[in-house]
C-alpha cells in the first residue's frame, strides 16, 4: 500500500472518500489521472479512509472455482477509460498473466481473482489510506470545507492516534452490512451455537461440516454456492442438508443480453425520473435481475444431486422454496428449531437442525450515524431515505455548499444498478465529471438498444460546476 501522511487543516483536499471498497477504489483510480480544472498542471488531490488494514472483497465468500456473476469488463475503470493503467488487462500484464488469460477463454473471472486484482491496485495507487476509521464528518460554514475526524488504528484494530483532514467535497463508499433476519438475531449473536452468515462461510467451514445437519437459509448466488460446497463435501445418503427460501422458486438469474440492459446507465436515468411510489415496487419486483442462480451453478446442483442418485434412493437434501422464517431459539443447549411458514400454503411447521448459514444478504448501512451533524440538512423522500440526484450527490441544504457523494446507497433512487459492479467505473466517472464541472471522462449518450418509456432516452446529465468550487481558497 502507497500511503501519504494525512494533511494539516491548511491543505485542504478536493475530495474525501470514506470506505475503500470496489466503488471507492474505483474512483479513487480514476480520480489518480485528473488534473485540477483551474491549474491543468496540478492533479486533483484526494484522500480515501478504511478502517480495516488491507483491503479484502468478501473473504468468506471466496469458494475455490466461484466466478463474477459479471465480466471482466466491468473491473474498476475500463468501461469508462480502457486506456487507464488501472484495467484488469494491465494487471495481467504487470503479472506476466496475459497470456494464460487470453488462453483460458474467459469471459467472467473467479471472485479471487478480482480479490487479488483490486489488491494490487490499492498497492500501487496513493492516497489510501487503511487502518483510519472515520468517527465524523462536519461543514464548517465560515471555510465552507468539509471536517473529517479519523482514528489511526494499530495492525490489532485499537485505537492508536486521532487525526483530522478537511475537504470541499465527500465520497461516501461506506458499503453494505451483513443481514440477519429478525427472528435469527439473537442465535446468530450467541458464540456457542453456529448460526452463521454467508459472509463469514469460509471461517466457518469446517466447523458447520462437523454438524450432523446443516440447514441454508436464502435462495441467491450465495446460498446456491454454499449449499453446493456443503453438498459436495457430505457423505452419499448422509447429506442431512435443507435449502430453505422465502422466494417462490429457485430461481436462475435473468442473464438475456436485453434483460441486462436494466444495469446500463440509461435504465438508471430512466428509473431515477420514476415516482418515488413506482420506484419502490419496480425494487421488489425484479429480484431475479439480481438476486437469482447464475445456470451454471443450478446445473451444477441439479448433476450432484442426479449423480447421487445413480444407485438407487434419493440424496437426504430437502429444497424448499417459498418458505420463510418466523420464529427461531434453541432445542436443548446445542440444536436449533426454526418455526416456518409457507407463505403461499399457508402452512405452519417446525424444523430442528444442528447449524444454519444464512445467506440473507446485505443491505445499506445508514448514513446518518456517520453524517449526524449534516443529517438535517439532507432532504428525504416520503419514506424518510436521503434524496440522491443523478450525480450520485445528496440533496443537501443550500447552506451546504460542498457535495456529498454517495456509492452504493441509492438503489432506492438509481435501481438495481447500483450495486452492480458493472456500473461502477460509470459511476465514478460521473462523479469526477460533476466534481471538476468537466469532462475528464466523455460518457456514451446511448448505452442500451431498449427504450425504456415512451419518450426518448433521458440526456447524460449536464456536468454544471459544483456547488463548491475546486479553486476555492481558505
Amino acid at each position: 500500500m502507497t500511503d501519504r501522511p494525512t494533511p494539516g487543516t491548511d491543505q485542504p483536499h478536493d475530495l474525501i472518500g470514506i470506505g475503500i471498497g470496489p466503488f471507492n477504489l474505483s474512483l479513487a483510480a480514476l480520480a489518480h489521472d485528473v488534473r485540477h480544472p483551474d491549474t491543468p498542471r496540478a492533479p486533483l488531490t484526494a484522500a480515501f479512509y478504511d478502517q480495516r488494514p488491507a483491503f479484502h472483497w468478501h473473504p468468506g465468500l471466496l469458494l475455490d472455482g466461484a466466478t463474477l456473476q459479471v465480466p471482466f469488463l466491468a473491473d474498476l475503470v475500463t468501461l469508462a477509460d480502457p486506456t487507464s493503467p488501472w484495467t484488469f488487462l494491465n494487471y495481467s500484464r504487470t503479472l506476466g498473466r496475459l497470456y494464460p488469460f487470453y488462453f483460458a477463454e474467459r469471459f467472467h473471472i473467479q471472485r479471487a481473482e478480482y480479490d487479488a486484482y483490486c489488491r494490487w491496485v490499492t498497492q500501487q495507487l496513493p492516497g489510501l489510506h487503511f487502518g483510519h476509521h472515520v468517527d465524523a464528518v462536519r461543514w464548517i460554514p465560515e471555510r465552507a470545507l468539509f471536517e473529517v475526524d479519523f482514528t489511526q488504528l494499530d495492525p490489532d484494530g485499537e485505537t492508536r492516534t486521532p487525526g483530522r483532514a478537511h475537504a470541499r467535497h465527500i465520497a461516501l463508499g461506506i458499503g453494505t452490512a451483513p443481514h440477519v433476519p429478525e427472528p435469527l438475531r439473537p442465535l446468530a449473536a450467541a458464540e456457542d451455537i453456529p448460526v452463521i452468515h454467508s459472509g463469514d462461510y469460509l471461517d466457518h467451514r469446517e466447523r458447520l461440516l462437523r454438524a450432523e445437519h446443516i440447514t441454508v437459509i436464502g435462495s441467491g448466488q450465495s446460498g446456491a454456492e454454499i449449499f453446493l460446497d456443503l453438498l459436495r463435501a457430505r457423505p452419499h445418503g448422509h447429506e442431512r442438508l435443507h435449502w430453505l427460501a422465502r422466494t417462490p422458486a429457485f430461481a436462475p438469474m435473468e442473464y438475456s443480453k436485453l434483460g441486462l440492459e436494466h444495469f446500463t446507465p440509461d435504465y438508471t436515468r430512466y428509473f431515477h425520473g420514476l415516482a418515488e411510489e413506482t420506484r419502490d415496487h419496480l425494487v421488489t419486483r425484479q429480484w431475479q435481475l439480481h438476486k437469482g442462480i447464475d445456470t451454471d451453478t443450478i446445473s451444477a446442483i441439479h448433476d450432484e444431486l442426479y449423480r447421487r442418485t445413480l444407485h438407487g434412493g434419493w440424496p437426504d437434501a430437502t429444497l424448499t422454496p417459498g418458505v420463510r422464517v418466523r420464529t427461531a431459539g434453541r432445542l436443548g443447549t446445542t440444536r436449533i428449531e426454526l418455526h416456518l411458514e409457507h407463505i403461499e400454503q399457508g402452512t405452519r411447521s417446525r424444523h430442528t437442525t444442528d447449524a444454519v448459514v444464512l445467506a440473507t444478504g446485505y443491505r445499506e448501512r445508514p448514513l446518518d450515524t456517520l453524517l449526524d451533524g449534516i443529517a438535517p440538512h439532507i432532504r428525504r423522500d416520503g419514506a424518510g431515505r436521503p434524496r440522491v440526484d443523478l450525480h450520485h450527490r445528496l440533496e443537501l441544504d443550500p447552506a451546504i455548499t460542498g457535495n456529498i457523494y454517495v456509492q452504493n446507497a441509492e438503489r432506492h433512487t438509481h435501481g438495481v444498478g447500483a450495486p452492480d459492479l458493472g456500473l461502477a467505473a460509470h459511476r465514478s466517472a460521473t462523479i469526477l465529471n460533476h466534481l471538476t464541472g468537466t469532462t475528464p471522462y466523455p460518457l456514451p449518450d446511448r448505452t442500451a438498444f431498449t427504450t425504456f418509456g415512451l419518450t426518448p432516452h433521458p440526456a447524460v446529465p449536464q456536468q454544471t460546476s459544483p456547488r463548491a468550487p475546486l479553486h476555492q481558497t481558505t
